[in-house]
């Protein structure tokens, strides 16, 4: 299975910033293949130092393991960074910039599941 996931939520709410990539994780640990694309305020989870510094309040994050994973592809929305005065050379390098046409690719694909935040 494969879950294209859509988040808004960055470090401004450090618990609604966590919880879709404690969702992540699980698919991955149970072998699915994830593309989270990070919207709005998440598009700063990818800036290299902030993740790390995003304490949720209950479940252990898992930003790191997300980020790392071989079966992840994180893509960063373009417009949401440039917005926020982040370029391509200031994301980390497990990510891309991207848009909501390569989320829409993710989504129509027959064996995939959306979620969102």
């Amino acid at each position: 299975m494969h879950y294209a996931i859509s988040t808004t939520w960055g470090p401004s709410d450090t618990t609604r910033a966590a919880i879709p990539f404690i969702f992540a994780n699980t698919a991955l640990e149970a072998g699915d293949t994830v593309t989270l694309i990070l919207f709005h305020d998440a598009v700063t989870l990818a800036v290299p130092g902030c993740h790390e510094k995003v304490v949720p309040c209950g479940p252990p994050a898992k930003f790191a393991e997300v980020f790392a994973h071989k079966n992840a592809e994180i893509i960063v929305c373009k417009p949401c960074a440039e917005a926020r005065g982040i370029g391509d050379d200031q994301i980390l390098d497990s990510t891309r910039m991207g848009g909501m046409g390569d989320f829409y690719q993710q989504v129509t694909r027959d064996d995939c599941k959306s979620m969102a935040f």
